[in-house]
């Protein structure tokens, strides 16, 4: 007996639509249908180019399913593109996620001072507000280096951070966190508390360099 689909979570809606070769009736075209958890996985991996570890924990489903997902998607869309057919995205098992709870926010620090060098930090420091009420504080401690190749990027995603806060930060940990989907934002700076709470009013931005995540406060959307 075949185990039932679990539903697949997308960030937000993927309106159905039909794209077809120019100058050819869709009544005479055969017809591939790419259902919309098939969308998202390629919206997560291919446009917003997060790891597959990420982008599986974005849609609730393992990394093996969601490496199945995406590989038949890709399949579907060569098949349309070469082979000249009509490509419908609609259907499958999916609902919106939910957003009940504010963003969590990461901040490297040293005795409770925003790091000014990413790589330096002690621990991160991570918090959560919400109507400017401080709702959650934790630690997370980061025994080696705070570089791309500890791995801390995976152990903040697992925690459900959604943002890191941070003074000075090289390219490669800034690609890596965004990959992990995690935003980034240069700039931070003093008491730890007091630049996630400026963060969540919305007072600290980063001139174009968070990844623009459709809950940060510096979008205001």
């Amino acid at each position: 007996m075949a185990r039932p689909i679990n539903e697949r979570i997308l960030d937000a809606p993927i309106p159905t639509r039909l794209m077809k070769p120019a100058g050819v009736q869709t009544r005479e075209l055969e017809e591939v249908r790419l259902g919309l958890d098939e969308a998202e996985a390629i919206r997560l991996a291919d446009l917003e180019g997060l790891y597959q570890e990420a982008a599986a924990r974005s849609m609730g489903v393992s990394r093996q399913t969601f490496g199945r997902i995406v590989e038949m998607a890709r399949k579907k869309i060569a098949d349309a593109v070469l082979n000249g057919k009509a490509l419908r995205i609609e259907g499958g098992e999916v609902r919106i996620q939910e957003e009940d709870l504010p963003a969590r926010v990461a901040i490297p620090v040293r005795d409770s001072l925003v790091e000014t060098h990413f790589g330096h930090c002690k621990e991160f420091r991570v918090f959560r507000f919400r109507s400017e009420r401080l709702i959650e504080e934790a630690s997370i401690p980061n025994p080696q280096s705070c570089d791309c190749k500890s791995g801390i990027a995976s152990v903040l995603a697992k925690a459900g951070v959604t943002h890191v806060l941070a003074g000075n930060i090289g390219e490669g940990a800034f690609h890596v966190l965004r990959a992990q989907g995690i935003a980034v934002i240069r700039g931070a700076s003093g008491d730890a508390r007091k630049a996630a709470r400026s963060f969540f009013q919305g007072e600290l931005e980063d001139s174009g360099l968070c990844c623009q995540k459709r809950d940060c406060p510096s979008d205001l959307r």
